[in-house]
């Protein structure tokens, strides 16, 4: 991977990647119903691979440490992502299992999304010889929470390294209380919940306090809070035409990770607000059109 002192940050996502079949339609169908989707689209997907996509789109040089498989779903993940720029060192290349298929239904009049997946429950990822130095190759390194025994790996190899963490924490996970030491920025969803948290600014004091320098709370369309060493404040998320949902917490991650990629200077409050500011602004451009690849092409 070339560094952000060549001018192209190389990053290191580790987590899901699934297979997402997405579907635009009116309404959630009730028991026994059949509906006719107004579009689809099928494209690899999961957190991480998504924010991997993101980062390799705004100019990174993206690599993918996750479990796909030689079934040809998994051939067809992979070949997405290759054309997409992202590296994948996939963990599961000898298993003809089908990889995790996500089942999303997005709804046309508020871009709202229901998603049913069997996310990593497949796959039991042991840390592959040669982490370190796949670690070592790139300037900054994002989880996404899942496969957690390969995440402590590489975040203890990233911290020996002196790369910069990051973790994407759509929800708490058994072991991420072993993670968050490890982390340096951590962006969580309004759904996250570490234990005896009830609201945003719980999480961000349980992130604190648990070793985290940079913590943020992103809640859909309202401001995204956050809060680092000596200060706290809030980020404004761009108003946009809401037509798709489904992703954009995964965009969002991306493209923080890029912006801080490129920082050579030590973070500062105003840096992290700016951070954050423009990541915000990539996430709600994904937001503005259905699935998780057009607003990559302006549509």
């Amino acid at each position: 991977m070339k560094s952000a002192e060549q001018g192209r940050p190389g990053g290191l996502f580790v987590g899901l990647c699934t297979l997402d079949v997405v579907q635009l339609v009116d309404h959630v169908p009730g028991a026994n119903q059949k509906l006719t989707a107004r579009q689809q689209t099928v494209a690899a997907g999961g957190p991480a691979a998504n924010a991997a996509v993101a980062f390799a789109h705004l100019g990174g040089t993206a690599r993918l440490l996750t479990a796909i498989g030689s079934h040809p779903l998994g051939l067809a993940v992979a070949a997405d992502l290759d054309r997409l720029g992202v590296g994948v060192s996939d963990l599961a290349a000898g298993s003809v299992e089908p990889p995790a298929v996500s089942s999303v239904l997005v709804t046309a009049s508020s871009g709202d999304r229901a998603v049913v997946s069997t996310n990593a429950t497949g796959h039991r990822l042991v840390p592959p010889a040669g982490l370190d130095a796949l670690v070592a190759a790139c300037d900054i390194v994002e989880f996404d929470g899942h496969h957690g025994e390969l995440a402590l790996a590489a975040a203890h190899f990233a911290r020996a390294a002196g790369r910069w963490t990051v973790l994407d924490a759509g929800s708490w996970k058994p072991g991420t209380e072993n993670l968050l030491p490890l982390i340096d920025v951590a962006v969580c969803s309004g759904d996250f919940r570490p234990p005896g948290t009830r609201t945003p600014a719980d999480a961000l004091r349980f992130l604190r306090e648990h070793g985290v320098r940079w913590a943020a709370v992103s809640q859909g369309a309202r401001p995204i809070r956050w809060a680092g060493p000596d200060s706290e404040g809030s980020v404004e998320v761009p108003a946009v035409p809401v037509a798709d949902t489904l992703g954009a917490g995964d965009v969002l991650h991306g493209a923080l990770t890029h912006h801080l990629a490129l920082r050579q200077d030590p973070l500062d409050s105003r840096d992290f607000a700016d951070a954050l500011r423009g990541a915000a602004v990539v996430a709600s451009r994904a937001c503005a059109s259905f699935g998780t690849r057009a607003w990559m092409n302006g549509e």
